[in-house]
């Protein structure tokens, strides 16, 4: 991140707009991988463009899709700030996909502020230059006496001063800056940076204007279902496709071979219709013979069964070992054991999945809402045969995401129809299709084992971690890294891991890994601190004080790095007890406090819950005190604390009811009666978020504030009531909001 190595030609590219004006655009070379950790020198490709017009409309294009995450409003920022405009008075555009003109367009990682941070502030930047440099050419005064603000260039000597809009034709004939030369702005003169700023869209939102993919709608445009087989990998064989096409407003009704799964078009029947409810309706009489393929043998409890046959032999790898684990253990003056489970989860985004597109003389036109757009563009190009070049993708807005968008398989059905209707179609899911046809946050089981010498520091862990894949391969998102802490803070430290078949789709959830294993590790960690008769809160900051150790490689091999700081988990961990006051109140039988902590993606959160648990386990969550080191920066100040506290909602609905079982290879869930979303009223009335700032590049809010809630409340259900949870969710144990 430190270093950005970028010709001065491939910086900026300027031209004249239609009728006079600029247009500046960041052209950065290389590929970011979405979800890959940036490192420094890391080749980064974000890019955007600013529009200035004769007439003063100043347009900035957001270039990243807007799945409620607020980016089209923080990176946007990063420009307006250093291009010197006021955020009132310039117009956001969003982008459509294009790759070769705007570089990488994902929504995922919580990479959006690292990778964007500084490429896009020096777009700004050297947009205000050229401005500058057009006014001394009209003035013949040299850039040294010029100041900008507001839009505008002032000659404070002559008391002259200019809108950008006025110098907009000038500046695009002139030679852009190097990149080199292009001086930020000096972080105290901030105008936009460090503001809270309400997001652009929050007007359009709350007065139901139809700015989401389920809301877009074209002349002519007919309505499909997709009917795809309950259990995942099934095939259509045959449907009463003759009865289906005879019933009010279908057009079409034809089987879907898919199967494919370089595309991502699964077999399925087809509807479609003048309205989507014709197409519904029809759906609901399809009788379909599906060939249901091996998956139909798997069941939750199966995968159960499975684990604890697993358990009891040894493990089929090892992803760590240090120091003599089995010899400290069996020394060991307290040993603890715990068997930790956690299941599916779906990702339920309060809009279902849609898409709508229009193939015509062999292109295809598409509207939806992705992640991962470019993606969804290749898999569209791989499925109809055709070049990406004849294949148009205008983003939506995204009804949230949270990862299900990672996937692009609607947009492959919807273009996939579209071919064989000839005509504008909508594809739209129902909240059915959406929970059953996810790719779920995968379960998993840790049998655990650790133990404290008799100074009650931890000297010796040890986990069998039964997951899904095959052999030494992980099903998406099932792995576990081998550095989680409190890896390479322990002398004696091994993680052996087990898999097991899964014909079930699994993908990225928010926080993905972390949301499982810091429940899990955090939770074993307060086990011992009270085995240790230690304060938790002070156990893991002793823990934190311990020199790494780093992780044995092999000969010649490079050390791994995370990029954990201790000292930055150490100091939020410090923020968060005096926030909350640990150990210096006092509650009433049945209400305690939980302290939990947790590094992902770059971010460093610790978090303390005050919880009361009933005599008849009701749980009820007072209050949330949250303590954050997400780098130097906070771009938005209230849609930071918008990110962290939607974290935290997430992980407590997570955490209370949310489960998904599989029987006979298919999901039992179906909607929100039987996969709760938390409600208002169960939300805890305040989460008081704070922010520690440091010296480092600042990094994104999306999901690392989420996994440290999860055990944070469960060690507070273990100091309220003595009862110790280790498998989710709660209401497997009788627990309840109260």
């Amino acid at each position: 991140m430190s270093t950005l190595t970028v010709s001065r030609r491939d910086f900026l590219r300027v031209s004249a707009l239609a009728g006079g004006g600029m247009m500046i655009a960041v052209h950065l070379d290389g590929v970011a991988d979405l979800l890959a950790q940036p490192r420094p020198g890391a080749p980064l490709s974000p890019s955007s463009f600013i529009k200035i017009t004769p007439d003063g409309v100043i347009t900035i294009i957001a270039k990243n899709p807007e799945v409620g995450q607020g980016v089209k409003t923080s990176m946007v920022m990063l420009i307006a700030e250093e291009l010197d405009v006021d955020f009132k008075d310039i117009v956001i555009e969003q982008a459509d996909v294009d790759a070769a003109k705007y570089g990488p367009q994902n929504a995922g990682g919580s990479t959006a502020t690292p990778i964007n941070w500084e490429p896009l502030r020096r777009v700004g930047a050297a947009g205000r230059q050229m401005m500058v440099m057009a006014a001394a050419q009209t003035w013949s005064v040299p850039e040294a006496e010029l100041t900008t603000s507001s839009g505008r260039v002032q000659h404070r000597a002559s008391n002259r001063s200019v809108s950008y809009g006025e110098l907009a034709t000038t500046a695009a004939t002139l030679t852009p800056p190097d990149l080199q030369s292009v001086k930020l702005k000096d972080p105290k003169a901030y105008t936009i940076i460090g503001k809270s700023i309400r997001r652009v869209d929050a007007r359009d939102i709350v007065t139901g204007k139809p700015i989401y993919g389920i809301d877009f709608t074209l002349p002519n445009m007919l309505h499909a279902v997709f009917e795809k087989c309950p259990v995942f990998g099934g095939k259509a064989m045959t449907a009463n496709l003759d009865e289906i096409k005879a019933m009010p407003g279908v057009r079409h009704a034809f089987i879907v071979e898919g199967g494919t799964q370089l595309t991502g078009l699964l077999s399925g029947v087809a509807v479609v219709a003048d309205s989507w409810w014709q197409a519904k309706t029809a759906r609901d009489n399809l009788v379909v013979t599906w060939d249901e393929g091996a998956t139909a043998s798997q069941t939750s409890a199966g995968f159960a069964a499975k684990a604890d046959e697993l358990r009891q032999q040894p493990p089929q790898f090892s992803i760590r070992q240090d120091g003599d684990v089995d010899g400290t253990l069996a020394r060991a003056a307290k040993v603890v054991e715990g068997f930790y489970s956690y299941p599916f989860i779906a990702h339920a985004p309060l809009e279902p999945q849609n898409c709508t597109a229009h193939f015509k003389d062999g292109k295809i036109e598409i509207w939806s809402n992705s992640q991962t757009p470019q993606r969804g563009k290749q898999m569209v190009a791989q499925l109809l045969g055709i070049a990406e070049t004849d294949i148009t993708l205008h983003m939506l807005q995204g009804g949230g995401g949270f990862g299900r968008r990672l996937s692009n398989d609607y947009m492959v059905e919807g273009a996939w129809i579209a071919r064989h209707v000839g005509q504008p179609v909508k594809l739209q899911w129902t909240r059915e299709d959406d929970m059953r046809h996810d790719f779920y946050r995968p379960g998993g089981f840790h049998y655990l084992k650790g133990s404290v010498d008799a100074s009650g520091a931890i000297n010796a862990w040890r986990g069998h971690f039964i997951s899904y894949g095959e052999g030494e391969r992980f099903v998406a998102s099932a792995n576990i890294p081998a550095t989680e802490f409190p890896a390479g803070f322990v002398p004696n430290f091994a993680i052996h891991v087990s898999n097991q078949p899964l014909g079930v789709p699994t993908g990225a959830l928010r926080a993905p890994r972390s949301n499982a294993v810091a429940w899990v590790y955090q939770s074993f960690i307060d086990e011992l601190a009270h085995a240790a008769g230690k304060d938790p809160l002070q156990f893991r900051n002793d823990l934190l004080a311990i020199p790494r150790q780093p992780m044995t490689v092999a000969a010649g091999a490079k050390p791994v790095d995370d990029g954990f700081r201790a000292e930055r988990m150490s100091a939020v961990v410090k923020m968060v007890g005096e926030m909350s006051g640990w150990g210096t109140r006092r509650f009433a039988n049945g209400t305690a406090l939980g302290v939990a902590c947790h590094y992902s993606h770059r971010g460093y959160f610790a978090e303390v819950a005050e919880v009361t648990v009933t005599a008849d386990k009701g749980v009820k969550v007072n209050k949330v005190w949250v303590a954050g080191d997400v780098g130097r920066q906070i771009v938005n100040p209230s849609h930071a604390e918008n990110q962290v506290q939607g974290g935290i909602i997430d992980g407590l609905a997570e955490l209370m009811a949310q489960e998904i079982t599989i029987e006979n290879g298919r999901t039992v869930q179906s909607n929100f009666n039987d996969f709760q979303l938390i409600r208002h009223r169960q939300s805890p009335p305040q989460i008081e978020v704070r922010f520690n700032l440091t010296d480092n590049p600042p990094t994104g809010l999306g999901e690392p504030a989420l996994p440290p809630i999860l055990p944070a409340v469960c060690n507070a259900i273990f100091t309220a009531s003595g009862q110790r949870v280790r498998s989710l969710p709660l209401t497997k144990h009788g627990y309840r909001w109260a």
